[in-house]
């Protein structure tokens, strides 16, 4: 059961990777249209000491572009590893798979220095758990909703303030960040503090860092945060993230 689980691991890891690639790999930014721009590739990697993930996928624009207010169509798949302590099992350590495919239809509101994106649309989530937790409501094939929104306030010319949030129907799972930051470096991107929670049935996890947010090399945008992870579970460790994205 160990050995087919770490294949199987190994298989969602490398398709995660591969749909991260060609998200950044579909085609040409061009930075001097980034106004008239209707599609946005995103991906990321997140690792700490009990977990890694990765994602990619897209937000649409139609009939406009990106920077008016309407209609938006955001595309997310992820998958990673993850482990826990139970008392359900003998050990009481689970190490568990994931992948989820969300497809969210939402929209977009800009009213001077504070833009607003809200989605609503179903998710379909795979958890495939050694050895099996039957007392966890994370496990096998689910289908339910999601709701997310995300919030980004410039207060003046060189801050901002951002918040993002998502709650599934899934076992309840949930995440929420929050982020201030200060343009440095002759303002090539913000710096700042974040702190960021995310939680489901009988599992808290909890983090503080500081962000880099906005660097730009190209056509291609950059953040990157690291801090202090720590969970329910008692364990603490560092934790590193990376995303990327690019408007088409």
């Amino acid at each position: 059961m160990r050995r087919a689980g770490s294949v199987y691991a190994a298989v969602l890891a490398a398709a995660a990777f591969v749909v991260c690639w060609l998200c950044l790999s579909a085609g040409p930014s061009w930075a001097a249209d980034e106004e008239d721009s209707r599609v946005i590739l995103f991906s990321g990697r997140d690792i700490w000491r009990n977990g890694a993930s990765m994602y990619g996928g897209m937000m649409f624009a139609a009939p406009g572009h990106l920077d008016e207010d309407g209609f938006l169509l955001k595309v997310l798949l992820s998958g990673g590893l993850y482990r826990y302590n139970t008392g359900n099992v003998e050990g009481g350590e689970v190490i568990g798979a994931e992948t989820t495919i969300q497809v969210l239809p939402g929209f977009r509101m800009k009213r001077g220095n504070l833009e607003a994106k809200f989605f609503f649309g179903p998710d379909i989530e795979q958890h495939r758990l050694w050895p099996d937790d039957p007392g966890n409501n994370l496990r096998g094939h689910a289908v339910g909703l999601r709701v997310a929104f995300d919030i980004w306030y410039e207060p003046t010319a060189t801050t901002m303030a951002a918040m993002d949030a998502s709650l599934s129907s899934i076992a309840t799972n949930n995440s929420m960040r929050l982020a201030f930051g200060w343009r440095v470096l002759d303002n090539q991107f913000y710096f700042g503090p974040e702190i960021a929670v995310f939680s489901s049935e009988g599992y808290r996890h909890l983090r503080l860092g500081a962000h880099f947010t906005a660097m730009k090399t190209g056509g291609t945008e950059w953040t990157a945060a690291g801090g202090w992870a720590g969970d329910s579970d008692g364990r603490a460790s560092p934790y590193v993230r990376l995303g990327i994205l690019q408007r088409q």
